[in-house]
C-alpha cells in the first residue's frame, strides 16, 4: 500500500509500505477513504517539535472496514467508520469518566502500540485500528459523497473545538471570543453556536476565514492580534471580558490574550498544543480566571457529533478547503504552511 511517511522538516513523502493484516483479536483493518493535513501535524513539518527518526504521520480518516478482528463485536465488514485521533479501549477508569484521550491501553496513530505493533498513520491507503470497538465510531449506513468532509472534521478538529467550548463552559446566551481561526478554531465557533451562545466573537485576520467563522455562527470578526486585540475585545464587551474564551493556537500570545480577554469569573477552554506557553498564575488568582481543557477526548463527543452532521445540523466539512489525491500529500502540507489552505483533504 501506500502510505506517508515524514523524514524531516519539509521532507513527507509517500511511499509503498507493507499492507496491514489483522494481528490481534480486537484489531479492526480499514480501507481509508478520506484522510488529511492537521494543524498539529505542522509541529513536526516546520521542525517546531523535534523528530529523532522517520515515522508514519496522519491522524484523521475515515473509511470502511475490511476485516474484523475474532473480538471485535460492534463493527462488521462493509462499516463506514470514523477513527479519531487517538484509539482506546472505551473501557479502562479514565475511558470511563469520559478521557479516553488519557486511555491507559490507548496511544496514538504511526507508531507502535502497547505491543510493539505497528498502528499504521492515517495518511495512507490502510490502516489496522487497534482496540476497534473502543475506538471506531460507524455511521448507520454508508454516507454519500458529499457528507465525507463532516464525517472526516469529526476524526479530530470539530471533537477538538468542541472539547474546547465544553472546557470553557459556554451556556445559552454566553459571549464567547475564539483566539485562532485555523479548522480548530472554526470548529470551536460552531460549537458555541450549537451551545447557544448569543455572541460569538472570530479573532481572525484572514477574509476566506473569515467567511467560514460568519457562516458557523461568528457574530463579530476582530482582526487585531497582540494588545491591540485585548483592547478591541474589551471595547467589544463594553469593558467586561468574554463569559467564555476559548483558545486553539497554543502559542504564548495566544494563550496570553485569552487570559486577558477573560471576564473574572470565566474560563478559558484551550486545545491548541503548548508550545513556550507560561501561565500568569498571579493574575489570574486575582481575577478567578480559570483554565481548563488539553487533549480533546474526540471519542467521547463522537457519537452526538455523527448524528449531527447526518441530520444536517452541522456541517463542520467547510473547513476543508483544499481537496487532493494521496498522491499529493507533500502539496498539502506545503499549502497549510503557507496558510494558502485553512485544511487539505486527503484522498487515496
Amino acid at each position: 500500500m501506500k502510505a506517508t511517511t515524514i523524514y524531516a522538516a519539509r521532507d513527507v513523502r509517500l511511499e509503498n509500505q507493507p499492507d496491514p493484516t489483522i494481528q490481534k483479536p480486537t484489531d479492526a483493518l480499514v480501507k481509508v477513504v478520506a484522510a488529511c493535513v492537521c494543524g498539529s501535524d505542522l509541529w513536526y513539518y516546520r521542525g517546531d517539535n523535534p523528530l529523532a527518526e522517520p515515522f508514519r504521520i496522519g491522524h484523521e480518516f475515515v473509511g470502511i472496514v475490511q476485516e474484523i478482528g475474532s473480538a471485535v463485536r460492534s463493527l462488521h465488514k462493509g462499516d463506514f467508520v470514523i477513527a479519531p485521533f487517538m484509539y482506546s479501549d472505551n473501557t479502562c477508569p479514565n475511558c470511563r469518566v469520559g478521557i479516553q484521550s488519557a486511555c491507559s491501553a490507548g496511544g496514538f496513530w504511526g507508531g507502535p502500540d502497547r505491543d510493539g505493533l505497528l498502528a499504521d498513520g492515517g495518511q495512507g491507503e490502510y490502516v489496522r485500528v487497534p482496540l476497534a470497538d473502543g475506538t471506531l465510531v460507524a455511521t448507520r449506513e454508508t454516507p454519500d459523497d458529499a457528507m465525507i468532509p463532516s464525517l472526516l472534521a469529526l476524526s479530530d478538529v470539530m471533537g477538538t473545538g468542541w472539547h474546547a467550548a465544553m472546557a470553557a463552559g459556554v451556556q445559552e446566551g454566553d459571549t464567547v471570543v475564539v483566539v485562532g481561526d485555523g479548522a480548530v478554531g472554526l470548529s470551536g465557533i460552531l460549537a458555541a453556536s450549537r451551545m447557544g451562545a448569543e455572541r460569538i466573537v472570530a479573532m481572525s485576520r484572514h477574509e476566506q476565514r473569515q467567511r467560514i467563522a460568519r457562516s458557523f455562527g461568528a457574530t463579530d470578526v476582530i482582526a487585531e492580534r497582540g494588545e491591540a486585540g485585548e483592547a478591541a475585545i474589551v471595547e467589544l464587551t463594553g469593558g467586561v471580558g468574554a463569559d467564555a474564551v476559548l483558545e486553539c493556537v497554543g502559542t504564548s500570545q495566544s494563550m496570553t490574550t485569552a487570559i486577558e480577554i477573560a471576564r473574572p469569573g470565566a474560563t478559558v477552554g484551550y486545545v491548541g498544543v503548548p508550545h513556550g506557553v507560561e501561565l500568569p498564575v498571579r493574575s489570574m488568582f486575582s481575577r478567578n480566571v480559570g483554565v481548563a481543557g488539553g487533549v480533546a477526548p474526540v471519542r467521547q463527543y463522537l457519537p452526538a457529533l455523527r448524528d449531527d452532521v447526518l441530520s444536517g445540523a452541522i456541517n463542520p466539512g467547510l473547513v476543508f478547503d483544499l481537496d487532493l489525491p494521496l498522491d499529493k500529500v507533500a502539496e498539502g502540507y506545503a499549502a497549510m504552511d503557507e496558510r494558502r489552505a485553512i485544511k487539505a483533504m486527503l484522498r487515496p
